[in-house]
């Protein structure tokens, strides 16, 4: 199990263990768990607590229409198929393999600078963009603020800025509150999957002057 330094909150790790997480955030904290020994240990405990009470809540009656609706969906499901991993992302954390079915040098990278690369993985319910950011050996970006949280998971390398050194399953959370210029460390590039709940916002003297533009693309 890799060491970790950063965590979800325990306020996190509760409504993930409730199931009350959007789908990418869940993602974003199924990923550290597969990390970090520390809060898969925390989450088998809120699991208990959950189980507990919900073991004291009196059931509630169900129609016939309803017992018959669900024996149906449970019928119409396809039978369960026995998982292959390839080998080309056999590396890559368990919950992302069902939307990576090839090696990550292949997953046709957009560059955003000259630093930075990118891959959209699929947009969230709530319009939350769920993407691959790769970031060359020693590369850095633009120094920004965010419109809205942003839930960083390191794969692959590390990088720091202002509050300290990510590495491999690191998690963090940043809100509009944070400025902050990320930069990979110089031993190899740096792959993390973000969760952006908004655009982010330059804070550049020259550099704000492309907010617009990435207002814009954020929101295709």
């Amino acid at each position: 199990m890799t060491v970790t330094n950063h965590h979800p909150t325990d306020e996190l790790l509760a409504l993930y263990s409730a199931g009350s997480l959007p789908l990418s955030q869940a993602l974003c904290v199924s990923t550290h768990l597969e990390y970090c020994d520390a809060c898969g240990h925390k989450l088998r405990y809120l699991d208990r607590i959950g189980s507990t009470l919900m073991q004291k809540l009196k059931p509630s009656p169900a129609s016939a229409e309803l017992k018959v609706r669900t024996l149906e969906q449970l019928d119409s499901l396809p039978e369960k198929q026995v998982e292959t991993t390839s080998e080309v992302n056999s590396s890559l954390p368990r919950c992302l393999r069902q939307f990576i079915n090839c090696s990550c040098d292949n997953l046709g990278w957009k560059r955003v600078s000259a630093d930075i690369s990118r891959v959209e993985l699929w947009r969230d319910n709530n319009g939350a963009k769920v993407e691959l950011l790769k970031i060359r050996p020693g590369g850095a970006a633009a120094t920004h603020t965010h419109q809205g949280d942003e839930y960083t998971v390191v794969l692959e390398g590390s990088f720091s800025d202002e509050k300290g050194l990510y590495q491999r399953g690191d998690f963090l959370l940043r809100d509009q509150n944070d400025r902050h210029t990320p930069v990979a460390t110089r031993d190899c590039e740096c792959i993390c999957l973000a969760v952006t709940e908004g655009p982010v916002q330059l804070t550049g003297f020259f550099s704000r002057i492309l907010n617009p533009l990435i207002r814009r693309a954020y929101a295709v």
